[in-house]
């Protein structure tokens, strides 16, 4: 069976350079078939979130791909109104129960609600401590986010999850998170799907005989980021996994470097609400 390479985090804990995302499978059936079908061809990672409402079905399909849970990296997340030391300890309990799971891989915070977000980290160095997460982290977090969190934490975040793509390319944010240890996932890693018709990216597909989301899937792990690209389609999972036997020239990564014009599909962590 093939398999995904690992980047070591800060404290020795390997995770897949490329998981499933599952942002909006809300479909039970969906989401059961395209998780199977990612185990199935190899992916050993799978992003969740309380947000999302089917971490059941992850731990379903977990149970019944029978493959051991060590092999497994399971990533959820605690959702804004779940926010506060307290509030975040009882949101864990859930999601764990959910899941169905003795313990997660990475546990993060979803986006960081001002007056919360430090209390909330504090939950997770907890729950850390007490082993019941193997990698504490934060999602959407700027750098002054993170830097608040240092001020205050015994164990800085190991991962912090962003919007990244070749639009959205977050050069300085990513090179605070070298030098701090911290490594970076890329939600949207394709833009959400905006990007793959880029003229520079296809032109570099039919270079390189992949996809355009193949190329741009590979441009992140050169750039040493991780990716959780999402799909419900077959085909597609299994598309995205198939990256590992090709290596983009750094004249091409540079070009697709380029195309960063710091265009969002997302919010601004500095400028969102969301009170659902």
């Amino acid at each position: 069976m093939f398999e995904v390479p690992s980047k070591t985090l800060e404290n020795g804990v390997k995770m897949p350079y490329l998981g499933l995302g599952v942002y909006k499978m809300t479909d039970r059936e969906e989401a059961l078939q395209a998780i199977t079908k990612a185990l199935e061809v190899g992916y050993r990672s799978i992003d969740t979130a309380a947000l999302y409402d089917n971490e059941t079905e992850v731990g379903e399909a977990i149970r019944s791909s029978n493959i051991p849970r060590e092999e497994i990296f399971v990533t959820t997340k605690v959702w804004n109104k779940d926010q506060g030391y307290d509030n975040t300890l009882r949101a864990f309990e859930t999601s764990l129960k959910k899941l169905g799971l003795d313990y997660i891989d990475l546990y993060l915070i979803h986006w960081p609600v001002e007056d919360k977000f430090l209390d909330t980290y504090r939950a997770i160095e907890r729950l850390y401590d007490e082993k019941l997460i193997r990698v504490p982290g934060v999602s959407n977090h700027h750098q002054h986010h993170l830097e608040k969190i240092f001020a205050k934490a015994n164990v800085k975040p190991m991962v912090d999850q962003i919007e990244l793509h070749p639009y959205l390319s977050q050069k300085s944010l990513l090179n605070f998170c070298k030098e701090n240890g911290i490594a970076v996932t890329a939600w949207g890693p394709l833009g959400r799907g905006q990007i793959v018709e880029d003229e520079k990216i296809v032109q570099l597909a039919n270079k390189y005989n992949k996809t355009a989301a193949q190329i741009i899937l590979r441009w992140h792990y050169q750039n040493d980021v991780i990716t959780i690209p999402k799909s419900v389609t077959p085909s597609r999972i299994e598309e995205n996994i198939n990256i590992f036997n090709f290596e983009l020239i750094q004249e091409d990564i540079q070009a697709i470097n380029a195309l960063n014009r710091d265009y969002r599909t997302g919010k601004d962590p500095d400028n969102f609400h969301f009170d659902f």
